[in-house]
């Protein structure tokens, strides 16, 4: 698509703005459920069973960790445009689907099905913000993406509260619909991101075979310094999971308050926490890079060091001061450490290949995620999830010491 000069230089924001919708839709479809299992299992009777929700949460996880590295490289060699289309639409209409269950093993399979639509999305979305933002706006480019992210977790906590006025299943009804509609608005909207042709004959599918797939992947494990990113996206994943998925229920047990109310306050209180650290480390650190190229790398670590006193409250606090102040703490340093993940990458992996290892990160996170999900269900049952959310702080000290100590990187932008 052709564009004039004055839209060429705002068009990369307007691939943001419409992304951060796309990016909304993605985590409310995903989180809602977390919050409405209350309401579900009084016709889904199996839910009452906090393994067995567990399980249903986990599902997903694990599908959606699994799909990711060929979802990261099917991203850098087909149009991102109809991959970021055709994933809003699967998994908009599995929303809409789940709305017509009756049993816990529709539940179970539509939440596998969703877990592979979704994990097309984020690699082809991100790997194509980074190519319309480099340098001076490309961390907090991707901030401002992922705030959609959680703008739809604080948006999806209120699924119960929908589902106590109305029913669950006109949420997931409602919620369905407008993802379609959406996948229709962005076949008009967004283009990809090409090379001018005076610069390069490349195209992307030129670049692609360049690179096979497994010699792209045997690139891509042969650097010390993904194993290192890798490691520390991983580590900083089991509280990131942990709070989507059972931050609801620890408010509502260590508050005493209904699912309805403990939802939306949970999850509420990490989306605007983590708005406000993305407005902080975004610009921080395309600031910082300027002047040291380990800026970014320092912004993520301050945002890694505020996570640790904040978990460790969130499980051995009490009371609604403590709860919510732990719950702005952690997110502020969420938000700084989840806006800088992809420009970091940026400064080790060349482009032709930051969706396969985005997608590559995302399965070790996402499964980390989903074995952490399992075991704070067998904690909850035991009244034990305060202590799991304090181990977890103690995980991410760890993950901090080895991404300060370990990472170096000599460029702001591999080629």
């Amino acid at each position: 698509m052709k564009k004039d000069g004055r839209l060429a230089k705002v068009y990369p924001w307007i691939v943001v703005a419409l992304l951060w919708v796309v990016a909304l839709l993605n985590y409310m479809d995903r989180q809602m459920l977390s919050t409405m299992r209350e309401s579900m299992q009084i016709d889904i009777s199996e839910l009452e069973s906090a393994v067995n929700f567990g399980r249903l949460m986990a599902i997903f996880l694990w599908i959606y960790g699994l799909i990711s590295p060929f979802a990261g490289a099917v991203a850098d060699r087909v149009s991102r445009k109809w991959l970021i289309v055709g994933s809003l639409g699967v998994w908009s209409a599995v929303t809409l689907m789940m709305g017509f269950c009756e049993t816990y093993n529709q539940v179970f399979w539509l939440r596998a099905l969703m877990g592979v639509s979704e994990a097309l999305y984020i690699p082809a979305a991100l790997s194509l913000i980074a190519d319309y933002h480099e340098g001076k706006s490309r961390s907090f480019a991707v901030g401002i993406h992922m705030t959609g992210l959680y703008i739809g977790q604080a948006v999806g906590g209120f699924g119960a509260t929908l589902a106590a006025a109305f029913s669950w299943q006109e949420t997931f009804h409602w919620f369905g619909i407008i993802g379609v509609l959406y996948a229709v608005v962005l076949i008009f909207s967004l283009h990809e991101k090409r090379e001018p042709a005076q610069q390069t004959a490349e195209t992307l599918q030129d670049r692609a075979q360049k690179i096979p797939v497994l010699k792209g992947f045997a690139m891509i494990f042969s650097t010390m310094a993904f194993w290192v990113i890798l490691f520390f996206f991983a580590s900083t994943s089991l509280p990131g999971w942990a709070t989507k998925n059972w931050l609801p229920t620890l408010f509502a047990e260590s508050l005493g308050v209904p699912m309805s109310q403990a939802g939306p306050i949970s999850t509420i209180t990490i989306a605007v926490s983590s708005f406000i650290g993305i407005l902080i480390g975004g610009p921080l650190s395309d600031a910082w890079v300027k002047k040291n190229v380990k800026g970014r790398v320092y912004t993520s670590a301050i945002g890694l060091a505020m996570m640790i006193p904040a978990l460790l409250l969130l499980g051995l606090g009490s009371g609604m001061v403590a709860a919510i102040s732990a719950g702005l703490f952690f997110g502020v340093g969420y938000g700084m450490f989840d806006t800088n993940n992809m420009p970091i990458l940026c400064q080790f992996v060349p482009a032709r290949l930051r969706a396969t290892v985005y997608g590559i990160m995302n399965m070790t996170g996402v499964v980390a995620g989903a074995v952490c999900t399992q075991v704070l269900g067998k904690w909850a049952e035991g009244g034990n999830l305060g202590l799991a959310f304090a181990v977890l702080g103690g995980i991410t000290a760890l993950a901090l010491i080895v991404q300060v100590s370990v990472l170096r990187p000599t460029t702001d932008d591999m080629k």
